[in-house]
């Protein structure tokens, strides 16, 4: 069955051939609620024009073929692309009234602001990780932060594959944020990327963020809140990236018929 004889909400990828698009394509494939509207990746990619059902690995040809731009109207947009291709899809997502879900990370300010510039047309869910238990974590963090206080020293630890192009994670620093915002502080002030040479003795109040790349690792985040005599750990571990393609699937399903606005994914999971 085609995408276009198959029933359900039309949806959009951008960023269709990397490996997060490549799984969230292969998931709506299947889904029973939505259907693949469009796939676009990059002006210079070198399978536009070609059937995106083959570029993910399905078996079976989806009639809709990769493109760099949108050509067709759709009823939500998934964004897991680069910067760059975010902001070209937010510009024509305002222009044609399309919910987006974004999970691009690497945005600077710039971009970030055009994001919440454009919640205020269209509805938004931006969030740099799509996991439940991540999510349920970022509650975690500022809880923990509250209840321990500043006594307890924090450090980030992030782990994640070779190709990552930024760094630290979109979730760490959101980790960092929701610690900071539980102190009263702004993460500004007292965040710490990494360590090197006779940095003298840790200033009190800092939150630390470490990036470690390696490997094919999906991703991992660690928060040690620790003082003299006793430490406390925060973990979680990715073992597949359909956690996150099946978040960025709730995501887009959540956000249909909403107002204006952005969202989260603690907007998403009710939390």
């Amino acid at each position: 069955m085609t995408a276009q004889e198959k029933k359900g909400t039309a949806a959009a990828v951008n960023g269709a051939c990397g490996r997060m698009g490549k799984m969230i394509v292969r998931l709506i494939a299947d889904d029973g609620e939505l259907s693949l509207g469009a796939a676009l990746e990059a002006s210079d990619h070198p399978k536009l024009g070609e059937d995106v059902g083959t570029l993910v690995g399905l078996p079976r040809a989806l009639d809709v073929l990769l493109t760099d731009d949108l050509d067709r109207e759709v009823d939500v947009m998934i964004d897991f692309s680069l910067p760059a291709g975010t902001e070209r899809c937010l510009d024509r997502c305002v222009e044609w009234k399309i919910p987006m879900v974004i999970g691009t990370t690497g945005l600077d300010e710039r971009r970030t602001g055009k994001v919440h510039a454009a919640a205020e047309i269209i509805p938004v869910v931006f969030a740099p990780n799509m996991s439940a238990g991540v999510n349920v974590l970022l509650r975690l963090a500022g809880e923990v932060a509250r209840a321990l206080g500043e006594d307890y020293d924090v450090e980030i630890v992030e782990v994640h594959h070779r190709f990552k192009k930024d760094a630290p994670s979109g979730t760490a620093l959101k980790l960092a944020e929701a610690i900071a915002d539980a102190r009263g502080r702004d993460l500004k002030e007292v965040a710490l990327f990494g360590r090197e040479g006779a940095v003298g003795e840790r200033p009190r109040g800092v939150i630390g963020i470490h990036a470690v790349r390696a490997g094919d690792i999906v991703g991992e985040h660690t928060i040690i809140f620790s003082t003299l005599g006793e430490r406390v750990e925060l973990t979680h571990r990715a073992s597949s990236r359909e956690t996150f393609a099946r978040g960025a699937l709730r995501a887009a399903k959540f956000v249909l018929g909403k107002k204006p606005g952005l969202y989260t994914m603690q907007d998403v999971l009710g939390l």
